[in-house]
């Protein structure tokens, strides 16, 4: 599956081009740049989903609930089974309301709709911590009582999630720094690859659908992604498969190494 990262990169850039040159016009299509956010489950989780979702009855694309339900550009009319999008998760959503999924669309419609009379919410559009803690009032608030949290705009969630999600970040940037201080690159990387499946370097790089060299280059994939922070694209272009392969070749990676044990480093 292609990373959203990817999508929107294309959307705002290649689509953009191509509708000016269409309409033969200049400057921004999109307002704003693209961004994502990390967010703590299932504390905001929830109030991002309505947010988001009621997004064309705020900007007058539909007039009221009923047409936002069969709304085909809205992931909420996907979740209530009246669209289908093959990419979206569903039950993951709708598994937080109820488990008998005839309840869970209830309770989710209900939500989505008690969330209309709040029109927008500069909490879930401003900084993290503005955020995470309910608006400036609710943060002053806490100031005042000396309830200091620790925040980031790229984080929507309490302090301790911050915390720690930033600590996570931290290890993983040094682990990244070690491995390069190492010497570790992609090539190093297929070499040890091969070491642990005990196979040639050459057939970690070769093409094909051997169960050998798919289980080699998702060891690869994955490691150098996640472990070297190498591109997607730049994999992509050297395995010769697209973006979306690599992506899946990394998921695949992962569930290789943590069932047979496998390490980068000795």
């Amino acid at each position: 599956m292609v990373p959203i990262a990817t999508v929107m990169r294309r959307l705002l850039t290649g689509y953009a081009i191509y509708h000016n040159h269409r309409h033969n016009r200049q400057g921004h299509l999109f307002q704003n740049r693209y961004k994502s956010i990390l967010c703590q489950e299932n504390t905001y989780l929830l109030e991002l989903v309505r947010y988001i979702h009621l997004n064309p009855l705020r900007g007058k694309l539909v007039k009221d609930i009923n047409q936002l339900d069969k709304y085909r550009f809205c992931g909420h009319s996907t979740i209530l089974g009246n669209t289908n999008n093959s990419w979206q998760e569903i039950d993951k959503i709708l598994g937080l309301f109820h488990d008998k999924r005839y309840l869970a669309l209830r309770y989710y419609r209900n939500f989505v709709k008690k969330g209309i009379m709040q029109g927008r919410r500069p909490d879930l559009v401003g900084g993290g911590l503005v955020r995470s803690v309910g608006g400036w009032s609710a943060l002053i608030s806490m100031r005042q009582a000396k309830n200091y949290q620790k925040g980031d705009e790229r984080i929507l969630g309490d302090g301790d999630f911050v915390e720690q999600t930033l600590k996570a970040a931290n290890e993983a940037m040094e682990r990244k720094s070690v491995l390069r201080a190492q010497g570790i690159d992609l090539d190093k990387i297929a070499n040890r690859v091969a070491n642990l499946l005990e196979m040639d370097t050459a057939e970690v790089w070769a093409s094909g659908r051997y169960r050998h060299i798919v289980k080699a280059r998702s060891l690869l994939c994955y490691w150098a992604v996640r472990e070297l922070d190498t591109s997607m694209s730049l994999l992509s272009r050297k395995l010769n498969i697209s973006i979306a392969a690599v992506s899946k070749s990394v998921v695949r990676g992962e569930k290789i190494a943590r069932d047979m044990n496998l390490k980068l480093s000795e």
